[in-house]
């Protein structure tokens, strides 16, 4: 039997936000709120893919959209790190108000980043799960040239063209990336982390997993998937993903 979707709207701190919940056949196990990657959404395959395989596990999944991106309102301009983390902030509440608590949090590239912040501010979070993120949320400033760098501290806001979308990226987004010590949060978090890396990322390294792994308590799991890209472009290789997750949250949940 098919897993239920259903498009939902929630309320974030400034704005509403659009996600689609994914619900198993049964009871839900755990509720799993799913955080896309850098101006990506939760339309990328990468986050349906996975949504999916893990509402076949058992999970109730939210993935949604970042303020200022895919359905959801806002400026993304105005957005940095911190809005990512508090909007993670109101889907773990808009989860836990319909009854899918406990809720672990699952997060795709920088979405991973956040979601490593966004628990050690949400001590009911039972386990975290990063798919391809960087160490550290500065990591994304090489996608960026110096001189766009420079011309966003100076004016205000640059815009960029992203995967062949353009983006306004402001001053407060490069600012607010240095303010953020991720593996710092990682040591102190002491909850299950799991860290599912692809050995042929080519926009965030191998290596970026490994400090996440390093810095974290056990229990910790480390899983290295060969010949996967960063956007898992072969959906084989986000259904093993998803079934890694899956099982890590089974352990540490049951």
């Amino acid at each position: 039997m098919p897993e239920k979707k259903k498009t939902v709207t929630f309320d974030g701190q400034h704005n509403r936000l659009s996600g689609v919940l994914h619900l198993p056949t049964g009871d839900a196990k755990a509720g799993v709120v799913l955080a896309h990657c850098f101006t990506c959404s939760k339309s990328y395959k990468v986050v349906r893919h996975l949504a999916s395989g893990l509402a076949d596990g058992g999970y109730a999944v939210l993935r949604f959209d970042f303020t200022g991106l895919g359905e959801s309102e806002g400026d993304f301009a105005e957005t940095s790190v911190t809005t990512n983390v508090a909007d993670l902030e109101s889907a773990v509440g808009f989860l836990q108000q319909r009854g899918y608590g406990p809720c672990a949090l699952v997060g795709h590239s920088l979405g991973g980043a956040a979601a490593l912040l966004a628990a050690a501010r949400l001590p009911d979070i039972f386990a975290v799960a990063v798919v391809a993120s960087p160490a550290t949320t500065d990591h994304v400033r090489r996608a960026f040239s110096k001189e766009d760098v420079d011309k966003a501290l100076s004016t205000g806001r640059v815009r960029m063209e992203i995967a062949g979308r353009p983006f306004d990226i402001s001053a407060e987004f490069f600012r607010d990336l240095e303010r953020h010590d991720t593996l710092e949060h990682v040591t102190a978090l002491r909850r299950p982390i799991l860290v599912v890396h692809p050995t042929a990322d080519r926009i965030v390294g191998i290596e970026e997993g490994e400090k996440i792994f390093s810095a974290a308590s056990q229990p910790r799991w480390f899983v290295a998937l060969p010949g996967a890209n960063h956007l898992f472009t072969r959906p084989e290789h986000a259904g093993i993903a998803a079934r890694v997750i899956v099982d890590f949250l089974d352990a540490v949940l049951l």
